[in-house]
């Protein structure tokens, strides 16, 4: 079972002990954005590799969206759209003004690329 089946699946029971209504439950499923993207970099030795990226904004009902981004080979849009889903949700409960978001990079080796752009504007 992919995040978001999982995700949809536990807010669905939840949403029933709590006897929300139909359009509200609905309204907090479907995400208001979801972007893809590609970006084709330059490498080192002039080859070029492509990196496809998504971003889903879940909701801004209670505020602008926050949300980080996910770096890994494996990342697909169902499981970022279930960790903004998540995010909107935790925000919430927890009564933060911020609605939910998240980003994901199809890409294995994260650290060592922040650190060169890091490097390209601090000595250290």
């Amino acid at each position: 079972m992919n995040a978001l089946v999982a995700t949809n699946r536990n807010f669905k029971l939840a949403a029933r002990l709590l006897k929300l209504d139909s359009k509200l439950e609905k309204s907090l499923l479907i995400p208001f954005r979801e972007i893809k993207v590609e970006c084709t970099i330059p490498k080192d030795d002039d080859t070029f590799s492509s990196f496809v990226g998504f971003r889903v904004q879940h909701d801004n009902a209670r505020g602008p969206m926050k949300g980080g981004i996910r770096y890994h080979p494996e990342v697909d849009p169902d499981e970022v759209n279930a960790l903004a889903q998540l995010m909107t949700w935790k925000t919430a409960v927890a009564n933060i003004p911020f609605g939910g978001a998240k980003g994901g990079i199809g890409c294995p080796q994260t650290m060592a690329w922040i650190l060169d752009e890091y490097s390209k504007f601090h000595v250290y």
